[in-house]
């Protein structure tokens, strides 16, 4: 493994792992005032790994039954399917165990790093790696901290921590915005995950907003390679 690249990896965590440990904290709290026990709330973060996913169960937790909890944070999650078939082709070649386990790690975040990297010329699957592991142990850790502080906080959303996570993708999305192509599907997947927000129930918006923004950027990447 080059180890140059992984922990070139871990670096690249650096400007979002603040908004991921922000938002493991108060995952923490929550899930501790919903019930859960500091062992559940920390073994779900190192079992499951994804954010959006664990809020969902934490928030429907005591209110639905166990198989509704399963279908839901599964639709919230249809995303990594898109994520995944879009690194998919960098990833030719090698070795089912280090798919497995990029598979495992991946996140929105990481994701954005890894493309972002591997659309440069400059990815690895030690990069990739190093990326999920640097969001991975951030999110973990802070999550045993909210869940020792679950007790003590009362309202976390005062914090205003809402912000960080829009802010945080924002600037991920900035660098890849290198051809007008790319910002057509920026813009039309941001207005189409706002304007359905109000009628599609969960997060599927979003989930309609990633197949529009891949579909659209499938025919525009086609069009714009025949034209080179």
């Amino acid at each position: 493994m080059r180890r140059g690249g992984f922990w070139a990896g871990v670096a690249s965590t650096a400007p979002v792992v603040p908004g991921a440990v922000a938002f493991g904290l108060v995952y923490g709290i929550l899930a501790r005032q919903a019930g859960l026990s500091l062992a559940a709330t920390v073994i779900m973060s190192l079992l499951v790994f994804a954010g959006a996913a664990q809020f969902t169960a934490v928030g429907m937790w005591g209110q639905a039954g166990g198989p509704l909890i399963v279908l839901t944070t599964f639709i919230v999650n249809l995303r990594h399917l898109l994520m995944g078939a879009s690194v998919a082709p960098h990833l030719r070649g090698q070795p089912g165990r280090w798919k497995s386990l990029l598979a495992f790690g991946l996140t929105d975040e990481s994701y954005a790093l890894a493309i972002s990297r591997y659309l440069s010329g400059g990815g690895s699957r030690e990069f990739f790696l190093g990326a999920n592991l640097g969001l991975y142990v951030g999110w973990n850790l802070s999550t045993v901290v909210g869940a020792v502080l679950g007790g003590l906080v009362v309202d976390p959303g005062r914090w205003g921590i809402e912000l960080v996570f829009p802010l945080t993708f924002l600037g991920l999305l900035m660098p890849l915005l290198v051809r007008p192509g790319t910002m057509v599907v920026a813009l039309t997947s941001g207005a189409v995950a706002v304007t359905t927000a109000a009628w599609l129930p969960g997060k599927g918006n979003l989930v309609l907003a990633i197949l529009v923004a891949s579909g659209l950027g499938a025919a525009l990447e086609g069009r714009w390679t025949r034209t080179q």
